[in-house]
């Protein structure tokens, strides 16, 4: 993923022990490993949330993903709480 000058900006003020909570969609969709466009299917069939509006830009908050990622089936097609199962 390459980052622009405003991204490694805005990162630059984080300590690196602090990931930013909002992300952008380039950004939301290298944090799950795929591509942007993939990203936006399933943005567009509810399997990971809508955007947040900040003024004129959208940014994803990284939690939200996260619980939308812990919620997809596993290979198998099922859905677990036991990340053992």
């Amino acid at each position: 993923m390459a980052t622009t000058a405003t991204q490694q900006q805005r990162h630059a003020r984080l300590p690196p022990s602090l990931p930013p909570r909002g992300l952008s969609r380039t950004e939301a969709a290298a944090y799950i490993g795929i591509s942007p466009s993939k990203f936006d299917q399933m943005v567009a069939d509810r399997r990971m949330p809508r955007p947040k509006r900040l003024d004129g830009r959208v940014v994803w908050d990284r939690i939200a993903i996260d619980r939308a990622f812990d919620a997809l089936p596993d290979e198998g097609g099922q859905v677990s709480d036991n990340p053992w199962d």
